[in-house]
């Protein structure tokens, strides 16, 4: 297999890049970075640890962070669902939604989820409660934007959507369920969940969920 994928299929970041994938139908091989042999892979050739990461063994490529794995995709493997805009502007709002979506929203989940795990004596509550401080702005801010809008920027789906995807669904299971509240960004949840590439995402993942309420 040409491109390999280093991800866990619980991950909200892999998520993210996973939809990318599955929106334009591009083969790769899933390297699950809870096995010891692709694990020891994985960590030799991303030492940080962060997933996912991309190898394109064709082309040579370690590509980490699921933003620019989704650029590098539309790059070189483009398929039908243009995920980056051609015309630059859009394409500069489809980045700035991006990183909104992951910086404050996605940041703030994954605080709430690692805490989580943390032995009881060493939790950061006011980490926590900045994070949900944090999640509850950002949401603010969708619900806002997203009246009257199907995706968050232009007419069509982009990276944008594949970034608001993961923290709008987790967020909406562990942060607090906001349907009565913020009845757009529902909606909008809605419309993601929907969506076969994130329903194929969250159908790999659904063996692992128990893990949340741990």
């Amino acid at each position: 297999m040409i491109l390999k994928l280093y991800m866990h299929p619980l991950s909200s970041y892999c998520h993210k890049a996973l939809i990318a994938f599955y929106e334009n139908e591009i083969p790769f091989e899933e390297r699950r970075v809870d096995d010891p042999a692709a694990g020891a892979e994985f960590k030799a050739m991303w030492p940080v640890g962060h997933f996912p990461v991309l190898h394109d063994e064709v082309r040579g490529q370690i590509v980490p962070e699921s933003s620019i794995i989704i650029e590098y995709l539309a790059q070189h493997y483009p398929g039908r669902v243009k995920l980056l805009p051609e015309d630059p502007d859009l394409a500069r709002q489809v980045r700035l939604r991006d990183r909104f979506f992951d910086n404050y929203l996605h940041a703030s989940v994954q605080k709430l989820a690692f805490d989580r795990r943390r032995p009881e004596d060493k939790r950061d509550a006011y980490g926590v409660d900045e994070a949900r401080t944090m999640f509850r702005t950002a949401l603010d801010m969708v619900e806002a934007e997203m009246g009257g809008k199907e995706w968050v920027v232009g007419e069509t789906f982009t990276m944008a959507d594949c970034a608001a995807a993961p923290p709008l669904f987790y967020g909406s299971m562990m942060m607090e369920p906001f349907r009565d509240t913020h009845p757009n960004a529902a909606a909008y949840l809605d419309r993601l969940v929907a969506r076969p590439s994130y329903a194929r995402a969250l159908q790999a993942a659904k063996p692992y969920m128990d893990a949340l309420s741990e």
